[in-house]
């Protein structure tokens, strides 16, 4: 092989390395506003594969925000969003679900007067429905409650019950990154532990790489490889989930002293 064949080969080898170590989402000086107000002020968060990684911080800091600006609402008017190596900073929010990113957002938001099964067809029409026999069957395993309300109104079920379908409505697309907004929001904690659990057994069966905010910062600690903590609109601080647990500072301001 010459010398120029060698060089190629060894370039394309260098650059498959890089793209290994590089993140899977990438928010790089992100600002966003709502009207004059900065609602997100230069934000920096990486997401690398197969990790689960929290974003933790008081209501209104700023942690919502961040997560409808990666799918673009608003969009930011600073700085950039890539996934998977791609700028997605200006695509909407139709084109960034198709490619292989899905939410879970505040409220649910599932679709109240279609049945469980007709929610979850949703979930899978990103993706033509392809495998929609073998995943629903998937998300009955992982969240039994769903095949017993089948064929049951989505809005008549349970706030807990509608949380599961929410995720499992956002799983059925099949998605590199899931992205978790305030999963456990107003939920009893049988339920909130339920919840984690399966996300917990999403990443390390089938290596589901997981962005989630919460307020409840201690199970979001608890269950993340990694932490980024929000005050107004910035990131403060970041480290691994046991580091940012055992905090003081994180202790004092989101853990009531130690307390779960």
């Amino acid at each position: 092989m010459s010398v120029a064949g060698i060089n190629v080969l060894v370039d394309e080898t260098r650059a498959r390395t890089e793209a290994a170590k590089a993140p899977l989402l990438s928010v790089r000086g992100v600002s966003a506003y709502y009207g004059s107000i900065r609602a997100l002020k230069g934000v920096d968060v990486d997401v690398h594969e197969g990790e689960i990684v929290a974003l933790i911080g008081a209501n209104g800091a700023g942690k919502s925000t961040l997560m409808m600006t990666i799918f673009g609402q608003p969009q930011a008017r600073e700085g950039t969003i890539t996934f998977a190596g791609q700028d997605i900073t200006r695509l909407p929010t139709h084109e960034i679900a198709r490619l292989n990113l899905a939410q879970s957002p505040e409220g649910r938001r599932i679709f109240s007067r279609m049945t469980v099964r007709e929610n979850l067809q949703m979930g899978a029409a990103v993706n033509g429905g392809k495998h929609f026999a073998e995943d629903l069957e998937r998300m009955c395993v992982l969240f039994p409650r769903l095949r017993e309300r089948i064929d049951q109104r989505g809005g008549t079920m349970s706030g807990g019950e509608q949380q599961m379908l929410a995720i499992a409505r956002a799983l059925m697309s099949r998605p590199r990154l899931l992205m978790l907004d305030e999963p456990s929001l107003g939920l009893a904690p049988l339920v909130v532990k339920q919840i984690f659990s399966a996300v917990r057994d999403l990443n390390a069966r089938e290596g589901l790489t997981v962005f989630i905010v919460e307020q409840n910062a201690y199970h979001a600690l608890k269950l993340a490889h990694r932490g980024y903590v929000m005050v107004t609109g910035a990131v403060t601080m970041s480290g691994t989930g046991q580091a940012l647990l055992d905090d003081p500072q994180v202790k004092a301001a989101y853990l009531e002293g130690g307390s779960h």
